[in-house]
């Protein structure tokens, strides 16, 4: 039940830079969400994020007595990539509705373990796709469906950061590497803009001279669609930050950027040029956190099912698997043929301020 005063009640699992410096903050932007439990590794973390928010820690161990405990309604799950079936299933099969941290997993099997669970659950899992409530990542996919730009032919994007040789993402393979860390971003913008699954997958990855991560630090992925689309993203660990992604229509395109990231500052633009018509539209810097918590906290009290559900979360892992088996034999991966699906619409839009962030939060490290 949620609260007395009608909020669903969240524990948050992982108390890495993202839960500390966007999930935490972002629930108190809201109408409909509190925090009232955390579990963490780090006893530190654990007394001083308790003493900010004014609610109980608990360590991993201790997890099965949180989901017991009647003091949460749902968790949000944001640990390390191969963490997450450990942590999902037990809330699912105790009724808890869980708001799991893209990507859903590291395997196709994980994906697997975490849908049986949910189908066995009356409980709701939602991917966190946290672009699906942005207001100008909503617009895009609206005007790209609507047939703004004719047929969507080509979509090209390129996401680059620089990840220090400190952190855990620099050393634990390609699991934790940019194509599972940062992939999912364009993969699910074309998914999404496309209306369609890719069928082909080729890639080539790099291990960029000097540098200390122990995969291929820079990937470029080739994506073919039916009806001869074609796609292409490039993600990386060892560049300046760069995210934009162009697509372009039969009758015009699209050129956006920022477009995946989140914080202060960052508003969502986009350049539109079609029938002759050029216009850049910028919308609203929004708390993105708050607004995909709000959305799923509305699903669970309107007993609505969410749209970035567990297969939104397994297309794209699929394809990301289908991504490492490119980059280990060379040679170009199909993929069966899936019937297209609904992906974000209007009506999860959330709008909601930007909250701040407490000063004490270290950035090196986006999970625990």
């Amino acid at each position: 039940m949620p609260s007395p005063d009608g909020k669903i009640r969240y524990g948050v699992v992982g108390g890495g830079a993202i839960s500390q410096g966007a999930f935490m903050p972002g629930v108190g932007q809201t109408d409909n969400s509190v925090i009232t439990a955390l579990v963490t590794g780090d006893p530190e973390k654990a007394e001083r994020l308790a003493k900010l928010y004014g609610i109980k820690a608990y360590a991993y161990e201790d997890y099965a007595q949180l989901l017991a405990s009647g003091e949460v309604d749902a968790v949000y799950v944001a640990t390390p990539n191969f963490r997450h079936v450990e942590f999902v299933v037990p809330a699912l099969e105790a009724g808890i509705h869980v708001l799991l941290e893209k990507p859903m997993a590291s395997t196709e099997e994980d994906c697997q373990t975490i849908l049986d669970a949910e189908q066995r659950s009356s409980a709701k899992l939602m991917i966190a796709y946290r672009l699906h409530s942005e207001p100008g990542t909503l617009d895009m996919i609206e005007r790209v469906q609507a047939g703004n730009f004719g047929d969507p032919r080509l979509f090209t994007s390129t996401f680059t950061q620089t990840v220090k040789p400190s952190n855990h993402r620099a050393q634990d393979g390609f699991a934790a590497g940019p194509v599972l860390d940062m992939g999912p971003y364009p993969l699910n913008m074309v998914r999404q803009l496309f209306n369609a699954e890719p069928i082909e997958v080729s890639a080539m990855g790099v291990k960029s001279p000097g540098s200390a991560v122990n995969t291929w630090d820079t990937v470029t992925v080739n994506l073919r669609f039916a009806e001869e689309r074609l796609a292409q993203f490039t993600v990386s660990y060892t560049l300046p930050d760069a995210e934009r992604f162009l697509l372009i229509g039969s009758e015009g395109l699209i050129d956006a950027s920022p477009c995946f990231g989140y914080g202060e500052g960052v508003a969502i633009k986009y350049h539109a040029e079609v029938d002759g018509d050029n216009r850049v539209h910028v919308s609203p810097v929004v708390d993105q956190f708050a607004g995909e918590t709000a959305y799923f906290s509305d699903c669970i009290l309107n007993d609505q099912a969410p749209e970035p559900d567990g297969e939104e979360g397994w297309r794209d892992v699929r394809v990301i698997m289908a991504i490492e088996r490119a980059l280990q034999t060379g040679q170009a991966q199909t993929l069966d043929p899936l019937p297209a699906r609904q992906h974000a619409q209007r009506g999860q839009r959330r709008a909601l301020p930007l909250a701040e962030v407490p000063d004490f939060v270290n950035t090196e490290s986006p999970t625990e």
